[in-house]
C-alpha cells in the first residue's frame, strides 16, 4: 500500500463521557467487532476476574474505574482504527484534556437514564473549542430512561450541539424491541441475549410496509412511523461536511453491554469519521502527507511493567512515517535519539512495529528524556501546541514516611510528575515539596503507586492554597517585581520546569496581589510562554 493509502485508512478517535456511562464497555465491544478479542471481560461484574482489556493498572481493577488513558488499535473492514479510551472520573480530567490533543474525532457516550452529566459538559466544551468532530452514542437502551426526543433536546441545550439521529430506538427498557437504522434503512431486532455476538439486521426500505407490523407488532410499528416522520421533520439532514467541521453531530442509540447498536455505530463511523488531520504547530500548519516525520508526546506512563522500571512515552504521529532504528530530533533537548523497539498497542499486549503512519500512536521506551508536549521530528524545529498544565485545585505537602527510602521517594515523585499525574511545586523559602492535583483521588493513586512501584511510603499534610498562578512579569528587573518577590516570599514556589509560581491562599489575596502589582500577569495554565 502506498503512503497516501495508509493515511487514508487511519481513524484515530477518543471516547469521552461521565464515569459509568459505559465507555470502557463500548471500547471492548468495538474490539470484539474488530476481531481483536474473543470475549469481552464483563467490566462491572466482580465475579469475572478477567477485567476489562483496557484497564491494566492494579488500582483500576480494584476500583472498577479507568485511571489512565489506554491506547488500543484494531483493523475493521480494511480500516485501521486507533481508540484512546479516556478516564471519565473528573479527578483525572487533565489526562483526558491532553488526550484530546491527539485525536481526530470523538465519540461521546451518554447514559439514557442520567442524560447529560457535568463531566460530559466540560469535555465536550474542550472538543468544541478545537472543532473536533463528534458522534454521540446514547447507551443502556435496555434500561428505563429518558424519552429519546427529550434526550436529544437536552444534548442540544446543555452541550450546545446540533444533532441529527442516524438510528432510532424502538421502545426502551422492558419494551425495547430494537433499533431502526436511519443511515442504512434497516431494522435490528433486540433479543436481549448478549451471547449472540452480532444481531441479524432486516432490511426495511419502506416503513409503510406491513412487514414492519409483523416484525415488531402494530402498536410499536405505528409509533416508529410517527417518530421517524418527526425526526425527518425536526432534525437537519446529515451532511458529512457539516459533521467534519464540527457543526453537526450524528446520534446513535444502543446498549453496549448487550452489544446492541454498536455495529451500526462502527459501520457509520468508518465511513464518515475524519482521516488524520493537519495539526497547528507554533511555526506552521503541518499536513499528514508531508514526507518528513513529526509527532508529539501527549502522555507518559511509568511502570507499564512493574518488573522493569520502564516508562513509555505515547507519541501521536502527525506527518511522514516513523521508522524503527532511525535517529530523530528531540526538539526541546536538541538531541538525536533512535528507538529500537517502538510499540503499538493492544491494551496489555504490545508489539514492536517497524513503520507507523500519521494517525498512529506509538509507545517509545523512555529513560527520562521526554516530557508531555515534546516534539520529535526528522530535523525541523517544530513545537506542537496545546498540551497545557492547568492550575490544580487541591494542594498538600508531601512528607517522606520512611527516612531510609528518600532516594526512592524522590525518584518516584519525579517520574510520576513527568507522567502528568499531578504537579510538583518546590517552595522557595524552605524547599518543601507540594503536590497539586485536579482531584482528591489522585493523592490515593500517587500514594499507592509510590509504595507499590517504588517501595516508598509518603504521608500528606494539608496546605491552604486557593490557586497556583504562573508569574509572568513585564520586566523582571523592575522595583515592583523585586518588591513582589520580597513581600510574597513565603507564597512562592517553582514548578518542574523551574517557572515561578505564586500560591495564593484565597481569592481575596489573589485579587489584592493583582491590584497591587499591575505589571505582573498571573496565569492559570502553564502554557503562556
Amino acid at each position: 500500500m502506498s503512503f497516501l493509502e495508509e493515511i487514508q485508512r487511519r481513524r484515530t478517535f477518543g471516547i469521552i463521557s461521565h464515569p459509568d456511562a459505559g465507555k470502557t464497555t463500548l471500547t471492548e465491544k468495538l474490539l470484539l467487532f474488530g476481531g481483536a478479542i474473543q470475549e469481552a471481560g464483563a467490566v462491572k461484574s466482580n465475579k469475572i476476574k478477567k477485567g476489562a482489556t483496557s484497564d491494566f493498572m492494579e488500582i483500576e481493577r480494584q476500583r472498577g474505574i479507568s485511571v489512565a488513558t489506554s491506547v488500543l488499535a484494531f483493523e475493521y473492514n480494511g480500516i485501521k482504527i486507533n481508540i484512546l479510551d479516556t478516564p471519565g472520573h473528573k479527578d483525572f480530567a487533565e489526562d483526558t484534556f491532553r488526550t484530546l490533543t491527539a485525536v481526530d474525532s470523538v465519540i461521546v457516550v451518554i447514559d439514557v437514564a442520567k442524560g447529560v452529566e457535568d463531566q460530559t459538559e466540560k469535555l465536550v466544551e474542550v472538543c468544541r473549542m478545537r472543532n473536533i468532530p463528534m458522534i454521540v452514542f446514547i447507551n443502556k437502551m435496555d434500561r428505563e430512561g429518558k424519552d429519546a426526543f427529550d434526550l436529544l433536546d437536552e444534548i442540544e441545550q446543555k452541550l450546545g450541539l446540533k444533532v441529527t439521529p442516524l438510528s432510532f430506538p424502538i421502545g426502551m427498557g422492558y419494551d425495547f424491541k430494537g433499533i431502526y437504522n436511519i443511515w442504512e434503512k434497516n431494522i435490528n431486532l433486540f433479543s436481549g441475549d448478549s451471547r449472540k455476538d452480532i444481531e441479524e439486521t432486516i432490511e426495511i426500505k419502506d416503513l409503510t410496509s406491513s412487514e414492519l407490523d409483523s416484525l415488531i407488532g402494530d402498536k410499536a410499528a405505528q409509533t416508529l412511523r410517527d417518530e421517524i416522520e418527526l425526526v425527518e421533520g425536526i432534525y437537519p439532514e446529515f451532511k458529512k461536511e457539516d459533521y467534519l467541521n464540527g457543526d453537526l453531530q450524528p446520534v446513535f442509540f444502543g446498549s453496549a453491554l448487550n452489544n446492541f447498536g454498536v455495529r451500526e455505530l462502527l459501520d457509520c463511523f468508518v465511513e464518515i469519521a475524519p482521516k488524520p488531520r493537519p495539526k497547528q504547530s507554533e511555526e506552521r500548519l503541518i499536513e499528514p502527507d508531508e514526507d518528513k516525520f513529526s509527532g508529539f508526546v501527549f502522555k507518559i506512563h511509568a511502570n507499564m511493567d512493574p518488573n522493569h522500571r520502564d516508562r513509555l512515552a505515547f507519541i501521536k504521529i502527525v506527518s511522514g512515517t516513523f521508522k524503527r532504528n532511525t535517529p530523530y530530533l528531540h526538539v526541546r533537548n536538541k538531541k538525536k535519539l533512535k528507538f529500537s523497539s517502538p510499540n503499538a498497542f493492544f491494551a496489555e499486549k504490545k508489539e514492536i512495529v517497524d513503520v507507523s503512519y500519521p494517525g498512529d500512536i506509538v509507545g517509545l521506551h523512555d529513560t527520562g528524556n521526554f516530557k508531555i508536549g515534546d516534539t520529535l521530528t526528522e530535523g525541523e524545529t517544530i513545537n506542537y501546541k496545546g498540551v497545557p498544565s492547568f492550575s490544580p485545585e487541591h494542594f498538600r505537602y508531601i512528607n517522606n514516611a520512611d527516612p531510609l527510602k528518600s532516594k526512592q521517594l524522590f525518584k518516584g515523585i519525579d517520574q510520576l510528575m513527568d507522567e502528568g499525574v499531578a504537579q510538583l511545586f518546590t517552595l522557595e523559602l524552605n524547599g518543601r515539596k507540594v503536590i497539586g492535583t485536579v482531584g482528591a483521588l489522585q493523592y490515593e493513586v500517587i500514594q499507592y503507586r509510590l509504595e507499590h512501584e517504588y517501595g516508598a511510603k509518603c504521608s500528606y499534610e494539608n496546605l491552604n492554597v486557593h490557586k497556583a498562578c504562573w508569574v509572568d512579569p513585564e520586566d523582571s528587573k523592575s522595583e515592583e517585581y523585586k518588591e513582589f518577590i520580597r513581600v510574597k516570599q513565603r507564597f512562592l514556589a517553582k514548578d518542574k520546569q523551574n517557572q515561578l509560581v505564586f500560591l495564593a491562599d484565597s481569592p481575596f489575596s489573589l485579587q489584592m496581589t493583582q491590584q497591587k502589582y499591575p505589571s505582573i500577569t498571573f496565569h492559570f495554565t502553564s502554557e503562556f510562554n
